[in-house]
């Protein structure tokens, strides 16, 4: 494990488990995927960004489980799902969708489906 990964998850080390299966997943599920840790995100990337695991207040405190990640990803039309905490479109065609995961199982084929959406989606845009 980094060094980096290990220090961003130095305040909250019980959802390590949670980014290892995500990470572990995304690098044997989408080709040459670039990872960079920064202070307060991890991300992925090919051409450009596609997803990104932070600790962002995507819901109020006290229906935040103690131990979670947040995992964002970006594609070119809204995602509708119960599972989406917040969706934004920052600019037109570009949706940005926060999900919270606190559990292992959350990181199935459907939250999977997205992020491989998410990079294909990456990959096609221009600079």
């Amino acid at each position: 494990m980094n060094q980096e990964i290990l220090y961003f998850f130095d305040t909250h080390p019980g959802a390590l488990p949670l980014y290892e299966l995500f990470e572990q997943r995304i690098l044997s599920e989408i080709e040459n995927v670039n990872i960079k840790v920064q202070k307060t995100q991890i991300s992925f990337s090919n051409k450009h960004n596609f997803a990104f695991v932070s600790f962002l207040p995507v819901r109020k405190a006290k229906e935040r489980p103690k131990d979670y990640i947040v995992i964002t990803f970006g594609l070119g039309c809204r995602a509708e799902s119960m599972r989406i905490d917040v969706a934004s479109e920052p600019y037109p065609n570009r949706w940005t969708h926060h999900v919270l995961i606190s559990d292992p199982e959350e990181i199935d084929e459907e939250l999977m489906g997205w992020v491989k959406e998410a990079a294909a989606f990456s990959a096609r845009k221009r600079r």
